[in-house]
């Protein structure tokens, strides 16, 4: 069997360390010891994008935030989905990760961050979101373990009763707040009822294969009429 190779390590503000791990064609970003993504496993990051895009069917420049870049899944499963005048922007706070996904991993990312449609901004999702009213059509979460922070504990702030008013704001009328998990979490579901979302929410498998671990994704609707 190919052994892992470590390409990388970079040390968060937390005191761990996030790794870039290797194994033939297979990449794999760890957290210590957990494995947060493999290259592998892309099912539910593409549900991610998938349901939102759904339900932005007909939306024209259609505006979309992801936080989490990840290894592009999700990305590239919103690049598919959406229009040709959409607006992608991809906030991710680790440096090192757009580097991986511009170098080691570009095989991976297959040149979605050259797109027209895209723009990374290295820096905190949750202040793009703060600093935002009635802008984003839909917002995708995929910055940590779900909202059971595991990575960095001011992400918890994203999932918070104040976070979620943020994200309604930042919203237009119709517009979808998606937050992915690796499990449920019934007081998080509450907490979007309770800041006036309309939620769904979806389990899916981490494979494409429809295997593997199940993973939750909320579909959170802001009301009002959508724009079309």
């Amino acid at each position: 069997m190919i052994p892992w190779e470590r390409l990388d390590t970079v040390r968060l503000e937390e005191g761990v360390e996030l790794k870039l791990m290797r194994r033939g064609h297979e990449f794999s970003i760890m957290l210590g010891s957990n494995e947060l993504m493999n290259s592998r496993l892309s099912g539910s990051e593409e549900a991610l994008a998938e349901l939102a895009a759904q339900k932005l069917e007909g939306r024209a420049q259609a505006r979309m935030l992801i936080g989490g870049l990840g290894m592009g899944f999700t990305l590239r499963a919103a690049l598919k989905g959406l229009g040709d005048d959409a607006r992608i922007t991809v906030a991710e706070l680790v440096p090192a990760v757009i580097d991986w996904a511009r170098g080691p991993m570009a095989s991976v990312f297959d040149g979605c961050l050259e797109e027209d449609r895209v723009s990374v901004h290295q820096g905190d999702v949750g202040e793009l979101i703060r600093g935002s009213d009635d802008l984003w059509d839909a917002i995708l979460l995929d910055v940590d373990n779900g909202p059971d922070g595991l990575t960095r504990t001011g992400n918890d702030a994203l999932y918070s009763a104040a976070g979620l008013a943020s994200a309604l704001r930042a919203l237009t009328p119709g517009g979808i707040f998606s937050v992915w998990s690796s499990a449920a979490d019934a007081a998080f579901t509450r907490r979007l009822k309770q800041a006036g979302f309309a939620v769904t929410e979806v389990r899916t498998r981490a494979s494409t294969k429809k295997r593997g671990a199940r993973h939750m994704i909320w579909v959170a609707t802001k009301a009002g009429s959508a724009r079309s």
